[in-house]
């Protein structure tokens, strides 16, 4: 692992080296720049919008530096919010800059659905990233392994503040780059602060990109990212060294913060007066313009004329700016989730072959092999998926590797946020990539993933239609094994509260290679379960046609009935089914079992004619009673078919306890056929 400074670094830029023209035009843009960082607040204050605005003034060397080797034929770039002079620098112009600023339906980061300050162009592959600082450098090295998979030459730019770098995502993210050996470079702008927390408070280090000095494939570069040279140096040093030596780089950037963090922050409150002169005094800009003057470049007058050109262009661009439509608020549903693969050989998501009878688990492993042939840009990963013979904790993805090659199915680091995270960004390499995951080994312990997930839920709305990433998370959910805390847990009652994910959740084993066979081969993000103790089940075994395909939100009734309607999925599909029959020989009450198969999209049309059918409905599934899915259910049906009960809705589930692990504890938590049973017979004599 090489660290170099500055003055170790090639010097192919200097005042000497560059043509007047070059140092014109990035005297221009730098100009351009600081007018645009100091007439935002002025929007803000005329109640025109930019109501968040992170000024970058001091960050000028390393912004205008990052923007200058950008490509944007080959390169991608993931700018953060303070990051307004690369944007410039990469070649988006004044107005689109205000257009963000002030939240315009016409600005391409977002129309106005994103928070201003977080500039992009997704056509040149300048991407709309998070709020959530720092994590999309998890999306630069997931982009960084489509390049490496595609033999592309190019880099994936991350660009960042050193305080995000205390993100756990953040080590996870080099240290995947470093182990893949992927052509990323990470920028830290170090301006000192994290709002107003000093990076005394972050890490033991002075500088952050210290901490990763024991990793292996990985430059590290100091700059001083105040001085234009320098910067420009060391990023040109750095794109090299990716595209020659095949690692990533990161380039540390020391940078003074001249003003305060945002403009809801007051910096005079932890900065004392001295601190903020010498800040002042550290402007890159004037500085640059003594060099360009004592070297007699430029004259003071000629800077002044540059200055002038600068200003009728900001005036120009806030006149077409300000006359741009504001966002339709009719538009808040448009691009939630990309409209799915549609299947015209099974509409409905049902079949009558009568071919011999495959497990859950066949069911998934011959789909993902199958759509494996069928899209070569398809890839997998995820935790012990493809050691040797083994295919995941519970071989669903046995003889892939073998089958379909290293490159294609590999294992990850036990790093649910990498995991997610990289194929959010890897997916963003081409729209014809398709991406499956074990988001975990467990459903239980994908919670690390959830900064990660949900990004992947907004990305599509948030970048107004523009991406959308195309993954599919497999989750092992549900108890009923023995497992006990993080091995029997379901999850989809707290995820199905994110707008912008399908989540499904098949109980047998054709709905299960239909269901995965929708997910990979639609736009947008899947989260498909499966019910662990079906993988071996007998009675989750049936023919499957091939090619199957089951449509998202298409509930399909599994049992016929009039006396009482039983709403379920997953495990407690089976454990219903069976109560029916039961309840029909022991009373000859004809109950119908709707297994919903998709939570989102929701097949409310089916639950609700089943409802006017019957007048009495049991929601069921093993999730907790309490805060679970079934309540969502519970409250449809209360609230569009209230006129056709004839009893209360009532529900069965899990106790509001964690699943235990001796199987006494289990069995009085988890739902059963007799706990199922019992609240039928009390609805059927209410």
């Amino acid at each position: 692992m090489e660290v170099l400074e500055t003055k170790e670094i090639k010097k192919k830029f200097s005042i000497d080296t560059v043509d007047k023209d070059t140092l014109r035009k990035w005297y221009r843009l730098m100009i351009l720049g600081r007018k645009l960082d100091e007439k935002a607040p002025n929007y803000l204050k005329q109640a025109l919008g930019w109501s968040y605005h992170a000024p970058y003034a001091g960050h000028d060397g390393i912004q205008l530096a990052i923007g200058q080797i950008f490509d944007r034929e080959t390169d991608h770039l993931f700018p953060y919010y303070r990051d307004m002079l690369t944007a410039l620098s990469a070649g988006l112009t004044a107005e689109e800059i205000i257009l963000n600023g002030i939240s315009k339906a016409t600005d391409l980061a977002s129309g106005g659905r994103h928070m201003s300050n977080h500039f992009a162009k997704p056509e040149w592959n300048i991407h709309n990233v998070s709020s959530a600082t720092g994590n999309h450098t998890l999306h630069a090295v997931g982009v960084a392994r489509g390049m490496n998979r595609y033999k592309h030459k190019g880099v994936s730019i991350s660009s960042q503040g050193e305080s995000s770098v205390s993100e756990g995502y953040v080590y996870e993210a080099i240290n995947g780059a470093s182990n893949e050996k992927l052509p990323v470079i990470f920028v830290f702008q170090d301006n000192g602060y994290g709002i107003s927390v000093p990076k005394s408070d972050q890490t033991a280090n002075r500088k952050a990109a210290d901490n990763f000095t024991g990793f292996k494939n990985l430059r590290i570069i100091h700059v001083n990212g105040r001085d234009v040279f320098d910067s420009m140096n060391a990023m040109h040093e750095a794109k090299e060294h990716v595209l020659n030596a095949g690692e990533p780089v990161i380039v540390h950037a020391s940078v003074v913060r001249i003003h305060s963090h945002s403009n809801s922050d007051r910096h005079d409150l932890y900065r004392d007066e001295r601190e903020l002169h010498c800040a002042k005094a550290s402007d890159p800009l004037p500085r640059f313009e003594r060099i360009l003057i004592g070297n007699e470049i430029f004259t003071n007058a000629e800077l002044k004329e540059i200055e002038k050109e600068v200003n009728s262009e900001v005036a120009e661009a806030h006149k077409k700016a300000m006359a741009a439509p504001d966002p339709d608020p009719k538009s808040i549903f448009d691009f939630v989730i990309p409209e799915p693969y549609v299947s015209n050989k099974y509409p409905e998501g049902i079949h009558n072959h009568d071919g011999p009878k495959k497990k859950l688990i066949t069911a998934l492993n011959e789909t993902l092999k199958a759509e494996f042939t069928h899209n070569p840009d398809t890839f997998i990963w995820g935790q012990d998926v493809a050691n040797k013979d083994k295919g995941g904790i519970f071989n669903v993805t046995k003889g892939m590797q073998h089958k379909f090659g290293k490159a294609r199915v590999f294992n990850a680091p036990i790093a649910e946020d990498f995991i997610l995270g990289t194929a959010n960004g890897m997916s963003r390499f081409n729209k014809k990539i398709r991406i499956v995951v074990e988001g975990a080994e467990f459903a239980d312990y994908f919670w690390p993933a959830m900064e990660q997930f949900v990004e992947m839920t907004h990305d599509y709305w948030r970048s107004n239609g523009a991406f959308a990433p195309n993954v599919t998370i497999r989750l092992a959910s549900g108890g009923y094994i023995g497992g006990g805390l993080y091995h029997s847990q379901t999850i989809e009652g707290a995820l199905a509260t994110f707008p912008g994910i399908r989540i499904v959740y098949p109980s047998f084993a054709d709905d299960a290679a239909g269901l995965l066979r929708s997910a990979m081969r639609s736009e947008g993000p899947t989260l498909f379960l499966e019910p662990k103790a079906l993988y071996n089940a007998k009675e989750a075994e049936t023919p499957i046609p091939d090619d199957f395909e089951v449509p998202f939100g298409k509930a399909r009734v599994r049992r016929e009935g009039k006396d009482l309607s039983i709403i379920t999925y997953g495990n407690t599909t089976h454990m219903s089914i069976r109560v029916a029959e039961r309840i029909a020989k022991e009373t000859g009450k004809e109950i119908e079992v709707i297994d919903i198969r998709s939570l989102i999209p929701l097949d409310k049309e089916a639950i609700l004619e089943s409802v006017k059918k019957t007048n009495r409905v049991l929601v069921v599934h093993e999730d907790k009673v309490f805060g679970g899915f079934g309540g969502e259910l519970a409250a449809i049906i209360a609230d569009e078919a209230f006129r056709y009960l004839d009893a209360p809705v009532k529900r069965v589930g899990s106790t509001f306890t964690p699943v235990g692990f001796h199987r006494n504890l289990e069995k009085a938590i988890l739902p059963s056929d007799e706990k199922i049973f019992e609240a039928a017979k009390e609805l059927l004599e209410f």
